[in-house]
């Protein structure tokens, strides 16, 4: 855990630091609303079963002047209980005599009715067309929706257990481009596909990109600061996703056409690819990767961004080497995802956390992936009640807060870089904190650096000189 010490020398929250939080939160805004972009994209608007007589476009039965639209509704849609068309029944035939309900005998028996042989007439009033409308997704076929829904969410578990894996072998920077570009592929692809089963296999791949994406973008952010500036990164990540959500529905009221909203939050996931050009690898994980020449490299990159001068005499190999020593000997031995529940402190937050990398991360996710997947699922218990599903979803989470309680807290703490990392530091941990001056060191060099930055600006700094 002394890749702080590191960072502290190439500046702790200076340009560098600034620009590549700044363009994953604009990837944020850009990518989480594929979550939830369905919720618009695949709206339900109202409909009825079509009826040659009435909806042929080649009649006019209207010219007649005899029946309005409602008198020829009574007569070929049946009511529900609310006095509105039926959405999934017709009658078989033309009941002429519901015009006359005066003259209709209590101890009629009820018409015969049948589902929507020759499909759906919807109403474009709000929607002018989602996928529920291109694909018919209603009435016997509605929990295709769902479906859908569980297979994005499939995905995103998936894409966390596999891509969680190849972040920790390729490089977090690596595997966000690949999977920004994908998903770019994928779900532009999705507003042209001809077919609901092809629609489903985007979405599903979709799912698995966006994970690993918003995965990468954290660990991104979060192992090129120290400690004190972590909650921040998590923050400016969280608020990108939060005010991506509440600018997606500003988007959906003005774009009511899918295909169109589908391309507004696809294309532009072409121009992130090309922007992420600049991000910069975890030099983190480049050097317990044993890459010290590539770790050293962006280290370098990164004090030159943030206004370091004589950079190359600070930093060098054998710095990097004495400094990580420790931390690469303790990840030499080969781990897997069986790890985290090996250990006793491992297993115990591997555990609570299930009820900050990306193996750990790709575990979590799976939980929250499984739960997010079932959430979609839920939705069909509006079958028994409409309350229950929104009951579940309030009551979960309220359970789940005394887990908290049992975690350890991470403030102002590195990050741990091994297994043998977290069960030292859950042992240290019992002896109660230990003030080891990182965070006065930590605190001096950044009010150093700001000023280094105001002055780069243009910003008057006054110089005091000390005793």
């Amino acid at each position: 855990m002394a890749f702080e010490s590191l960072l502290n020398q190439v500046g702790v929250l200076g340009r560098f630091q600034i620009f590549q939080m700044a363009l994953l939160g604009l990837s944020c805004l850009i990518i989480y609303p594929h979550i939830i972009l369905e919720n618009f994209t695949a709206a339900v608007p109202d409909h009825r079963c079509r009826v040659q007589l009435l909806d042929n476009a080649t009649l006019s039965i209207n010219d007649t002047e005899v029946f309005s639209q409602d008198d020829l509704l009574k007569i070929f849609i049946p009511q529900d209980s609310n006095l509105m068309p039926e959405k999934c029944r017709r009658f078989v035939h033309p009941q002429w005599q519901l015009l006359h309900l005066s003259e209709r005998l209590s101890s009629m028996t009820e018409p015969d009715t049948e589902p929507c042989m020759d499909g759906w007439v919807y109403d474009q009033k709000t929607y002018p067309s989602t996928i529920v409308t291109k694909w018919d997704l209603v009435c016997e076929s509605q929990s295709l929706k769902s479906v859908n829904n569980f297979l994005f969410m499939i995905g995103m578990l998936i894409g966390g257990i596999i891509l969680g894996y190849l972040t920790d072998r390729f490089g977090r920077k690596l595997v966000f481009r690949w999977c920004v570009l994908l998903l770019a592929i994928a779900e532009t692809s999705a507003a042209f596909v001809p077919t609901f089963p092809l629609y489903c296999t985007l979405r599903f791949l979709a799912g698995c990109f966006t994970s690993s994406i918003l995965t990468n973008s954290t660990m991104l952010i979060m192992e090129w600061v120290v400690p004190p500036f972590q909650a921040l990164g998590i923050v400016i990540t969280a608020s990108c996703s939060c005010i991506s959500l509440m600018i997606l529905g500003g988007i959906a009221f003005a774009i009511r056409d899918w295909f169109i909203l589908q391309l507004v939050y696809s294309v532009p996931l072409f121009f992130i690819f090309l922007s992420s050009r600049w991000l910069a690898e975890s030099a983190r994980w480049l050097i317990i990767k044993n890459k010290l020449e590539e770790g050293l490299k962006e280290l370098k990159k990164v004090a030159h961004a943030n206004g370091i001068k004589n950079a190359g005499d600070i930093l060098t190999m054998e710095v990097v080497r004495t400094n990580m020593q420790e931390d690469i000997e303790a990840v030499k031995m080969k781990v897997s995802m069986f790890h985290l529940f090996r250990t006793p402190t491992m297993r115990k937050r591997t555990f609570l956390l299930c009820f900050i990398r990306a193996t750990a991360s790709g575990v979590l996710g799976i939980t929250g992936n499984i739960g997010g997947a079932l959430g979609a699922l839920l939705m069909v218990l509006r079958i028994y009640s409409h309350h229950l599903p929104w009951i579940l979803y309030g009551v979960i989470p309220i359970l789940c807060i005394p887990v908290v309680f049992f975690l350890p807290e991470t403030r102002n703490q590195p990050l741990p870089d091994s297994i043998q990392n977290v069960e030292n530091q859950g042992y240290s941990n019992l002896d109660g904190p230990k003030d080891t001056g990182m965070e006065i060191d930590t605190l001096s060099s950044f009010v150093s650096h700001a000023k280094r930055n105001l002055r780069i600006f243009g910003f008057p700094v006054d110089h005091h000189k000390q005793n």
